[in-house]
């Protein structure tokens, strides 16, 4: 009589976590390429979108057959969760422009560069998380909020210089793509804030 052991399994949910951290890196790389103007680099923001969502579904799909996670289920769901509204943040951002028939200008360029460096620092602590460099993941998540206050800089600079736009249409077109790009800051800050949570709790 043979016997079957069904051991638990264990899919690396956190190599997912990073993996869609990096596709979110990617989109935000095509972010930038748009906001200085290759409109060609808006399908690349939408394409990393759907690869994101595709991520993000694996995650949580493995999170349900998973018997042992290197952190708490459901911080891999929030911070997967924040992601995937980071990006769907500037995706959205990047439709209202073109529906607005908006180019993107300086102010935009700058807050699309800060929102990279923040991703970028998202993922270098997402990489520090589950093992012994706690401090690396917080370190790194401090770094992706320092980058998200300097683009509230951009913001508020960019809005007051609004007051001298005489056309109204064009004032109302970059008053919701600034906003948009602000809001996706504060979604980013969440995730960065996510982070540290995560440490603490395993700490």
């Amino acid at each position: 009589m043979s016997h079957h052991w069904f051991l638990p399994q264990t899919p690396d949910v956190l190599g997912m976590l990073q993996s869609q951290a990096g596709i979110t890196v990617e989109g935000m790389q095509a972010l930038v390429a748009w906001a200085g103007g290759d409109a060609a680099a808006a399908d690349r923001v939408r394409e990393c979108e759907h690869r994101a969502d595709n991520a993000k579904r694996q995650l949580r799909e493995a999170l349900t057959v998973a018997f042992t996670t290197p952190l708490e289920p459901e911080d891999l769901f929030e911070l997967s969760r924040g992601l995937d509204d980071v990006l769907n943040g500037v995706k959205d951002t990047v439709r209202e422009a073109e529906v607005m028939d908006a180019a993107p200008d300086r102010p935009i360029a700058e807050m699309a560069a800060c929102l990279e460096d923040g991703a970028r620092h998202v993922a270098d602590a997402f990489a520090a998380l589950g093992g012994t460099a706690a401090a690396s993941a917080t370190e790194a998540a401090d770094a992706a909020v320092a980058s998200q206050r300097r683009l509230e800089r951009v913001y508020r600079q960019a809005m007051s210089a609004l007051i001298e736009v005489d056309d109204l249409r064009e004032v109302a077109a970059r008053r919701e793509l600034y906003r948009r790009l602000s809001r996706t800051a504060d979604q980013l800050v969440g995730v960065a804030e996510r982070v540290w949570y995560s440490v603490l709790k395993e700490t």
